[in-house]
């Protein structure tokens, strides 16, 4: 986004919160970190120079790596100049008669600003849960999500990990390989597929690279974002022989695209049947234990959370130091200064790792204090769930913009080419207006309403409200249930967004 505000003459900057560039990549620094989109489309594409020069070396690169390319684009694009470090955001207020929003950071520093563009993230801010007795703990307690710069050493050490999202598959079976003893704590388990991770290799690498073009034009066309291909066949139309042959090579294959294997999976209940039988059947053959296997089996609907991609989970539980727990039958007492207690049992443990997850899609937003027209906060406005226009613009908060906010694609998607879409698209808006002299542009309340309830009954015309999810807000106390991404898939989102602009920004008004 600054990059390309830069390149039409604005002057922007970028208010940070952590010490380093990075966002997601810069915290989640734990071991076993990797991205679940393969490499050569989770990358920028807004320079061909950048998209030919840039070597991933895995199919699914690492924190590390991801960190390192990131880098890499601020050095190349000089964007460190117009970026502060260190800057926790706290208001962001506007003045309606100067036309300027008013922003105060947590150094009691103000900036005044024509336009706000809200980049903060979709899983930024990480759930803590409350454990009585922490402060009396004296081993370590670590959080993926806010993972320190250091090497921890796990060797010779008991460690209990509560949590068995993405973040907690990927760190389990490395943390597994060094301790003494490792006690997960599980309260719902999660469907996970075999990532099959891979070194690149130069031949694959050159062919992607020489169809760089065409591969994005394809990838746009497609739901997620992903290049992929998508089955068009029903689950329930095939024989037994053509179902287990799809998903065995889907299984082998590897990653998001299992979920690609039919196309009905994520709508039909009997066809989504059909994968998690599948899924199932495979924790079954690798976990040896069968009552562990039991405990790892979800019984619900595959693809309803997201889908965990993952290396060598469930052969983790196969290791005589790993030890699965479910704290929906023993659930979590307190800490002493070297134990967790449970209903039942006591464990004795040097370490604790939480992996619980986040405030997903508004957690950010809310937690600065955005006043928008008439004194009215953006907190008060979502009380009953976000409502946004596109996952763009909300009423009431002139100039201000949301980077895959709630209602965007975002997260069912691939997040780099959708940010780029949402970039390409406010940076055209914001020209627009200085062509035209507008000073001000607004989400139209009609609009922003007829939006929420498209994507409302979009997703509930889906297999999506059949488990509990972030997507949701589930995992939130007292947090209202809204679905909070845009479950059209996004070609649609993209038709919309073109078709609105194409009709001088339907559903947006501009003021002089």
């Amino acid at each position: 986004m600054l990059h390309k505000l830069r390149s039409y003459g604005f002057n922007a900057r970028i208010f940070e919160k952590a010490p380093h560039i990075g966002g997601t990549w810069y915290w989640n620094k734990y071991p076993g970190a990797r991205c679940d989109t393969e490499s050569l489309q989770y990358s920028y594409q807004f320079s061909e120079e950048l998209q030919q020069e840039w070597e991933w070396s895995e199919k699914y690169a690492t924190q590390p790596e991801i960190l390192k390319y990131l880098k890499h684009v601020e050095k190349k694009f000089k964007l460190s100049e117009s970026i502060t470090l260190n800057r926790t955001i706290t208001d962001i207020i506007y003045d309606g008669k100067a036309g300027l929003y008013k922003i105060r950071s947590n150094h009691s520093e103000e900036y005044y600003s024509k336009f706000c563009i809200l980049a903060s993230g979709c899983l930024s801010v990480p759930i803590k849960p409350n454990i009585m007795g922490v402060e009396n703990f004296t081993g370590e307690i670590f959080q993926t999500s806010k993972w320190p710069d250091k090497n921890i050493d796990f060797n010779n050490k008991n460690v209990a990990i509560i949590g068995t999202g993405s973040s907690g598959v990927h760190v389990i079976p490395i943390i597994a390989e060094y301790c003494k003893k490792l006690f997960v704590l599980q309260r719902t388990p999660n469907y996970a597929v075999p990532a099959h991770n891979r070194k690149l290799s130069d031949e694959y690498v050159k062919k992607f690279k020489d169809n760089y073009k065409v591969n994005r034009e394809k990838a746009k066309k497609l739901v997620s974002g992903f290049l992929t291909h998508y089955n068009s066949a029903s689950a329930l139309e095939v024989n037994d022989s053509e179902l287990k042959r799809e998903y065995d090579k889907r299984w082998e294959a590897g990653g998001l695209a299992f979920l690609a294997a039919f196309c009905d999976i994520t709508y039909n209940k009997s066809a989504n049947k059909t994968a998690t039988d599948y899924i199932e059947s495979k924790i079954k053959e690798i976990v040896e234990d069968q009552e562990i296997a039991k405990l790892l089996t979800p019984n619900s609907i595959v693809g309803c959370k997201r889908l965990v991609i993952d290396s060598n989970y469930y052969a983790t539980y196969n290791r005589k130091n790993v030890a699965l727990i479910d704290i929906n039958q023993e659930p979590i007492k307190a800490l002493t200064e070297k134990t967790l207690k449970l209903k039942n049992i006591e464990l004795d443990i040097d370490t604790l790792i939480l992996s619980t997850g986040f405030d997903a899609m508004t957690g950010a937003i809310n937690n600065i204090n955005i006043v928008g027209e008439n004194s009215k906060t953006l907190k008060d406005k979502w009380s009953s769930g976000p409502s946004s226009y596109l996952g763009l613009m909300v009423n009431g908060f002139p100039n201000l913009f949301t980077i895959t906010g709630p209602g965007s694609p975002s997260v069912l998607t691939n997040m780099i080419p959708t940010i780029e879409q949402h970039v390409d698209w406010i940076a055209e808006c914001i020209r627009y207006m200085k062509k035209r002299s507008y000073y001000s542009i607004e989400a139209n309340l009609e609009a922003e309403r007829s939006w929420v309830k498209f994507n409302e009954d979009s997703a509930r015309n889906t297999l999506r409200y059949e488990c509990k999810s972030w997507y949701l807000g589930s995992n939130v106390k007292d947090k209202q249930r809204i679905f909070l991404p845009f479950v059209g898939g996004l070609p649609a989102y993209i038709k919309k967004c073109e078709e609105i602009v194409k009709n001088s920004y339907e559903g947006f008004r501009f003021s002089n």
